[in-house]
């Protein structure tokens, strides 16, 4: 089974941003893999003027939220360092054991990668010059300057949903049966790793031993 890999861009966000980015582009990914009928919600972002849509399951946001935090976690630990948080569908198989392998397999087929660059905070500057005469507000200045940050990440963000759509539409033939399961999702598991980390930039070569060369789409 080959695993389709699609590598969102990455994101250049501040601390207090995380959980509603990472809320919204995890969100619209299981909304479009949905199982079955949903419930839909929508959610407008405090932080943007962005609406996303959830699957109205009580259970599978609770988990989100437990894996944000979990991240969250990872960057107060790993400063300074790129962040990944990765989203994998598979396919659960009984097999049988041997010395080497488990009774139950799990045949990874599709995986999302989500890039955050987390900004660190440092001191405003004074705006005073001894060689000028014209002193800047340091609020005011920095203030404009948030607003334009934000504004780029908020047509960033945007840049994301757009390419989270065009891949569900596009790569729809990688999609194994619908299980006999309860539940809006298919089996999935929500992975972290830091550039600080062994495992980060490794995770898909894992998978492309145990499942076949992956297909990119950027």
């Amino acid at each position: 089974m080959n695993c389709e890999v699609c590598q969102l861009k990455e994101l250049d966000v501040e601390y207090f941003e995380i959980k509603e980015v990472l809320r919204c582009i995890l969100h619209t990914i299981f909304f479009h893999r949905a199982l079955g009928l949903v419930r839909p919600k929508d959610i407008d972002l405090e932080l943007f003027e962005i609406t996303y849509v959830q699957c109205g399951d009580a259970e599978l946001e609770k988990k989100v939220d437990e894996k944000i935090d979990q991240f969250i976690d990872r960057v107060e630990k790993h400063p300074n360092k790129k962040n990944q948080i990765c989203l994998s569908f598979f396919e659960v198989k009984n097999k049988q054991a041997t010395w080497f392998t488990h009774k139950v397999e799990h045949l990874y087929w599709e995986q999302w990668y989500i890039n955050l660059n987390v900004a660190q905070h440092t001191r405003p500057h004074s705006g005073k010059s001894h060689h000028s005469k014209l002193v800047v507000d340091p609020g005011e200045s920095a203030s404009d300057e948030r607003n334009a940050r934000r504004a780029t990440l908020e047509s960033s963000l945007h840049e994301v949903l757009f390419q989270i759509i065009k891949f569900v539409n596009e790569k729809k033939d990688h999609i194994p049966p619908i299980p006999s399961m309860e539940g809006v999702s298919f089996p999935y598991e929500i992975t972290i790793s830091s550039s600080s980390d062994s495992a980060f930039g490794m995770d898909m070569f894992k998978r492309m031993l145990q499942t076949g060369h992956p297909t990119m789409l950027s």
